[in-house]
């Protein structure tokens, strides 16, 4: 058993829950760590290198849907908190694939949300004695409120608007969160962010692929015409966001989270190609640019997201410290690092 108080945090071992635990962690040191995580191909628990000793830091292999498990969690490590980034999140592969996506995000939701609901709480709206402050803290996507023409900002009130089964998948586990909130009168929290970026990204991931694919001297590929349009955020923006929500947002609250970075597809291939121009230029003596490939779009590919964080800047007083160039750069250097480029 340990002591200290224990939050459990679930995918963990993924891109943006192994940046938020070391870093939650160094700013938490009266709280302990459960990660739980199913090391499927998105997880790698290389990712926690830094803190697989650490005293508050526990990890656990396993799926948010085996009830049992996380009921045993939630029994020998008395969790009084959830920080649940665990989701299948790769679009393409949800067009290929959709039935792990609906597994692990609706059917996991609803099974954290459920335990979590019995362990702190003992009838609707009335929390065990001393459990009051538990609160449950789901991470989602801007992608479950559709896509956006040339102008405009999802908001917090933006109806749902789900094109991929990704995305409706995580549009069900937000309404099964909300739920839980108006019918139960649980402690919960969401939040929905733009495109994350940064160190420990799965290959598969569009920034990753350009690096990879760059230095490998094989073609970069970008869907369609490389027109389409994101708001990226850094993803040591998004974790101190996340931790400032999970604190303070209010009960029952939606904050988006986003970096106020629209850039398309081929601004990003194009800046990250001049970068490495730079850092490791070709042997050839041309640029990266000459390896950049269109090909065949992906089906129902959204056009545009971009995200009002105007929410979270004034309640919350967050601000992302990074811009789209100041970001990139550190992106590269590690994984130049990653590759043994550099």
């Amino acid at each position: 058993m340990i002591n200290k108080k224990s939050i459990l945090i679930t995918g963990g071992a993924g891109f943006i829950g192994a940046n938020f635990i070391p870093y939650f962690l160094d700013s938490n040191p009266e709280i302990t760590v459960i990660n739980i995580d199913k090391l499927t191909y998105a997880g790698d628990i290389s990712n926690l290198d830094e803190v697989i000793d650490h005293d508050r830091y526990k990890f656990i292999q396993g799926d948010i849907c085996d009830r049992k498990l996380i009921e045993q969690l939630f029994n020998e490590y008395d969790i009084r908190g959830v920080i649940h980034f665990a989701a299948e999140s790769h679009v393409d592969n949800s067009i290929s694939n959709p039935d792990a996506f609906i597994q692990t995000n609706v059917f996991g939701t609803f099974t954290l949300l459920d335990v979590a609901r019995n362990y702190w709480m003992d009838a609707p709206n009335e929390y065990k004695e001393g459990y009051k402050n538990c609160r449950f803290h789901h991470v989602s996507t801007d992608e479950v409120y559709g896509t956006l023409g040339e102008t405009g900002l999802f908001e917090e009130t933006t109806p749902y608007a789900p094109n991929s089964p990704y995305s409706a998948s995580k549009a069900s586990s937000d309404f099964i969160v909300r739920s839980y909130f108006h019918t139960y009168g649980m402690n919960v929290v969401t939040t929905n962010c733009s495109n994350n970026y940064g160190p420990k990204q799965h290959n598969e991931k569009l920034i990753p692929t350009i690096i990879r694919k760059a230095i490998a001297e094989e073609n970069i590929p970008i869907y369609g015409d490389g027109k389409n349009i994101r708001d990226w955020l850094y993803v040591l923006d998004h974790c101190k966001g996340v931790e400032l929500v999970y604190k303070n947002g209010l009960v029952g609250e939606t904050y988006n989270i986003g970096g106020r970075n629209e850039r398309d597809n081929n601004y990003i291939v194009s800046k990250i190609c001049e970068l490495l121009d730079s850092k490791v230029p070709r042997k050839n003596g041309e640029s990266y640019k000459r390896l950049i490939t269109y090909v065949k779009d992906r089906p129902g590919h959204d056009q545009r997201y971009a995200i009002d964080a105007t929410k979270i800047e004034n309640d919350l007083h967050w601000k992302a410290d990074e811009n789209f160039e100041t970001g990139i750069e550190k992106t590269i250097s590690w994984y130049l690092k990653k590759y043994k480029v550099l």
